[in-house]
């Protein structure tokens, strides 16, 4: 029997090292991190192919600028005998020609001069949404930026999780040996032993659940940034000390206002439905074109045409204008109207968000103020603790709380800076200014 568990034994250990041989480890600073969620997000190739169409769209648009030339040719066979009665006078169709088969071909030109500014106005028009399609695009970057950064933060504080767990739980073990031998001794109750023991399983338990989480974050890190999920990321928590001075709330608000993409793709977006509104009212004018054309025809033994150019200017209205409605133009007004709601509501959003922001930020900054007294006194009392224990003043349990205690608070240190790192990266997203280096 024994040698059958020390046989599971060796294999759990073999499988164990092969499983993280298998697993690949990768150290990121944040930027890289986001550099590689932005190469590789999913939601940016969408973007891409959206400004491909647009610019087809535009391309479009400025086809409609060029000349038109149309070819067109025939040949028919004539199986039955057609009856020909010729009219002019002079002429009798009476015993004509056999026709079997009829060959003809033209060509037509026509080049716009006039066409009450559709023409002009369409191509500015998707110009405008070519940008607008741009500008969104930027506008998601700065979100999977942020995003990068967010799973980031959880994946460092996981792991910040987990080395605080792991101090504890040897803490408690340290302190459940203590106790079996005071217990042994008869110095404590076994009810007092067995209290120690059931406060290191609840810690056990809890690094368990710490481990899931930080495995759950690390998948959810090499998702968003398109890498193996088997790929263990190792952060730099040199990022917890980026950010600067937090200047005045307005500062922020009017750096929104200059900068936040999707403002600007808005406001692209609205210059367009203003120029869909004249290209509707245009409908109404008239079309002039430049037109041209050539013509022949060969029906043997009967009929024969060729070089027959043809020249001149075309000019189409439809008649129907005039008492049917505009139905694209109020709807291109109704579109401008959405627009502007659209542009209102938006900035009002972007107040609210930079000054919601910039309250999390100020908070964020303050919370490292207070952790940072926290473990001070932390730091304080484990001193005072362990000198009492060097004197037999204080008992071995005391000393090891004040161990955790202090490893605790200082690790709250840690997640309160990078909190407050992301908080500020957070505020600068909602202004449009978060840089991707």
């Amino acid at each position: 029997m024994k040698r059958i568990n020390n046989s599971v034994l060796a294999l759990s250990l073999f499988m164990g090292i092969a499983a993280i041989n298998a697993q690949e480890k990768k150290q990121l600073t944040l930027d890289e991190a986001v550099q590689l969620g932005i190469q590789n997000s999913k939601s940016l190739k969408i973007d891409a192919a959206k400004i491909e169409e647009a610019t087809a769209d535009l391309l479009e648009a400025k086809n409609r600028q060029l000349p038109e030339l149309k070819v067109s040719g025939s040949y028919m066979y004539l199986p039955l005998k057609p009856n020909v009665d010729l009219k002019l006078p002079g002429v009798s169709g009476a015993g004509g020609p056999e026709v079997h088969q009829v060959a003809y071909g033209s060509a037509n030109l026509s080049v716009p001069i006039y066409s009450g500014g559709r023409i002009k106005y369409g191509i500015q028009s998707a110009k405008y949404l070519v940008e607008a399609s741009k500008l969104s695009t930027e506008n998601d970057k700065i979100a999977i930026a942020y995003n990068v950064a967010q799973a980031y933060n959880n994946l460092f504080k996981a792991n910040q999780s987990i080395k605080v767990l792991e101090e504890n739980l040897t803490a408690s073990q340290k302190r459940d040996e203590t106790f079996l031998k005071l217990e042994n001794n008869g110095v404590i109750a076994r009810n007092d032993r067995l209290k120690a023991n059931l406060q290191t399983s609840n810690i056990e338990l809890q690094l368990l659940e710490a481990k899931n989480n930080y495995n759950i974050a690390n998948i959810n890190m090499d998702l968003l940034l398109g890498i193996p999920e088997t790929t263990e990321i190792e952060v730099d928590q040199n990022y917890i000390d980026e950010g600067s001075d937090v200047k005045a709330v307005d500062y922020y608000v009017n750096e929104a206002k200059e900068n936040r993409k999707d403002l600007q793709a808005l406001a692209q977006q609205r210059k367009a439905a203003e120029l869909g509104t004249k290209s509707a009212k245009a409908e109404n004018l008239p079309s002039i074109a430049f037109t041209g054309g050539y013509v022949a025809a060969d029906i043997p033994k009967f009929l024969t045409i060729y070089n027959a150019v043809n020249v001149g200017v075309g000019i189409s209205y439809n008649l129907s204008n005039i008492w049917k409605e505009n139905s694209s133009l109020k709807q291109s007004q109704a579109r401008e109207k959405q627009l502007a709601a659209n542009d209102e509501l938006l900035n009002d959003n972007i107040k609210l968000d930079v000054n919601r922001e910039y309250q999390n930020t100020d908070y964020s900054k303050k919370r490292i103020a207070v952790y940072e007294k926290a473990a001070e006194q932390a730091n304080e009392n484990y001193r005072i603790t362990k000198n009492k224990y060097d004197n037999g003043l204080a008992t071995m349990t005391e000393l090891l709380d004040a161990d955790a205690a202090q490893i605790s608070a200082n690790v709250g240190v840690i997640n309160a800076k990078a909190d407050a790192a992301l908080a500020y990266r957070k505020l600068l997203q909602t202004t449009g200014t978060l840089t991707i280096k």
